[in-house]
């Protein structure tokens, strides 16, 4: 006699299909794990989106750039999700021209699913002088410009557009003597602090006001700041503004200090030579970091790759491209 369902006598139960509704079979999940579509868990990322920083300004009193815009987020990603990742560039230093530095390029993510965040570029410097000195508004704001008989020049306004968490920081002020080209230029804002207030003193002398300072990270798995302003443009015997954190510090003669590149860093103004050039402001970067065991290998753009960061793969994108989950 044929065994019986449970052990009771009655009709064998032959099965009329091979899975049940929502039940995938062995071949279903065999070519599921071959196309890498299965299981379709989410799984967690980490971003940093630094955008370009901005140029310092030239002439008597140039403004140092403001860095580019700071932004972090951590996101769910499914498997199969196409990432795509631009990195904005830095914005060139200008000279005695009569205008501002321009603003550095923004960085973004975004993906279907994602939420996309975008960091917008560093803004430009106030020039010096005779030129148009007030900072612009940005990521963090550029430094204002040192102008004849004016005692404070505004720097631009970080935080533009505004996100929360705060991406950047103000600008610092330019000033100027009353009577003639001695003039210093502000610091660019930072992500984490504002740029600082250029200042007189007396007879042909201004100092250059302070790059604000960056914001450090650990995602690459040691920390590194990034996102300083530059720093203003001084007039001898006066001094420069100092920089950190990627941002270049300015000069009193010659030509700026560049923003450091892959930091958004803004670059350095320069204080008194009427064709010397501010300070280049450096490229931004994007980073992403996912669980080691979620890493599919397929990217665009050539980041680099760094597997077990405390468990951790790290993408590190110099330059536009893709991220594939």
């Amino acid at each position: 006699m044929a065994k019986r369902n449970g052990g009771i006598i009655g009709k064998v139960n032959t099965p009329t299909t091979s899975a049940a509704v929502g039940v995938w079979r062995l071949q279903d999940q065999f070519n599921a794990r071959k196309n890498n579509i299965w299981p379709s868990t989410p799984y967690s990322v980490d971003f940093l989106v630094v955008a370009g920083g901005a140029g310092g300004a030239g002439n008597y009193g140039g403004g140092g750039g403001g860095a580019g815009g700071y932004r972090t987020s951590t996101q769910a990603v499914l498997p199969g999700t196409a990432i795509t990742v631009t990195v904005g560039d830095g914005s060139a230093g200008v000279n005695n021209s009569p205008t501002q530095s321009t603003n550095g390029s923004n960085s973004s993510i975004s993906g279907t699913g994602l939420t996309t965040i975008t960091s917008a570029g560093g803004g430009g410097a106030g020039a010096g002088s005779s030129g148009p000195a007030f900072g612009k508004d940005g990521g963090s704001g550029g430094g204002g410009g040192g102008r004849n008989y004016n005692s404070t020049i505004l720097g631009g306004a970080g935080n533009t557009p505004s996100t929360s968490p705060s991406q950047g920081s103000n600008g610092g002020q330019g000033a100027a003597n009353t009577g003639g080209d001695e003039n210093g230029g502000g610091g660019g804002g930072g992500a984490g602090g504002v740029g600082g207030n250029a200042s007189t003193n007396g007879g042909a002398s201004a100092n250059g006001g302070n790059g604000g300072a960056g914001t450090a990270s650990s995602i690459t798995g040691s920390s590194v700041t990034r996102a300083g302003g530059g720093g203003g443009g001084g007039f001898s015997p006066g001094t420069p503004g100092t920089a950190s954190g990627g941002g270049g510090a300015g000069v009193n003669t010659g030509t700026g200090n560049a923003g450091t590149a892959n930091t958004g860093g803004g670059g350095g103004g320069t204080g008194d030579a009427s064709l010397a050039l501010g300070g280049a402001g450096g490229k931004g970067v994007v980073i992403l970091s996912m669980p080691d065991e979620n890493y599919t290998g397929t990217t665009t753009g050539s980041p680099t790759v760094a597997t077990g960061v405390s468990g951790k793969t790290v993408l590190t994108f110099n330059g536009s491209g893709s991220y594939t989950g």
